[in-house]
């Protein structure tokens, strides 16, 4: 994991960036390499793809977030990045992979109620694409704004929120 870190740290290359980014993904798929990835500095070097001009390795950066974003340490580190993930939801084109991935890792972020005020100002693109996404889009959309709901404190927030 180091390795692929630094790998990832190291290359302009899109290409492999992508397959370090599928790697780490695939490895947080367990417990243990979550911890080994946020103490390698993991998380930090995969947000900075979040940056990335091309949308496949962004893409790929927001799958590895939310697979890490299983973990209740890791969401400390990854919430720095929401309202990045929540542009990446309101600039990729409608119904993508790269919206998709962006909805994925909102919908972890948001099952406790800690990061939610960070999503307000996106509410509006939620409804929007409830209404003008595919079914895929507007099922994960339902998803962020049920965890949102479930919060007494963004009751206002849904309610007033101009589509």
């Amino acid at each position: 994991l180091q390795k692929v870190i630094h790998l990832l740290r190291a290359t302009d290359d899109p290409l492999i960036q992508e397959q370090a980014l599928i790697t780490l993904s695939n490895s947080a798929a367990f417990s243990v390499n979550q911890d080994i990835i946020r103490n390698l500095d993991g998380l930090s070097v995969i947000g900075g793809m979040l940056s990335d001009s091309i949308p496949k390795v962004k893409e790929k950066a927001l799958n590895a977030l939310n697979n890490l974003s299983m973990n209740i340490k890791n969401q400390e580190e990854i919430q720095v990045y929401i309202t990045q993930v929540c542009r990446n939801v309101e600039s990729a084109p409608l119904n993508s992979d790269l919206q998709l991935a962006a909805l994925r890792l909102l919908t972890n972020i948001s099952v406790t109620s800690e990061y939610h005020h960070k999503m307000i100002n996106s509410i509006p693109c939620f409804l929007h694409l409830l209404s003008e996404g595919t079914e895929r889009t507007q099922i994960q959309v339902l998803k962020v704004l049920v965890n949102l709901s479930a919060n007494p404190a963004m009751t206002k927030h849904l309610l007033r929120a101009q589509v």
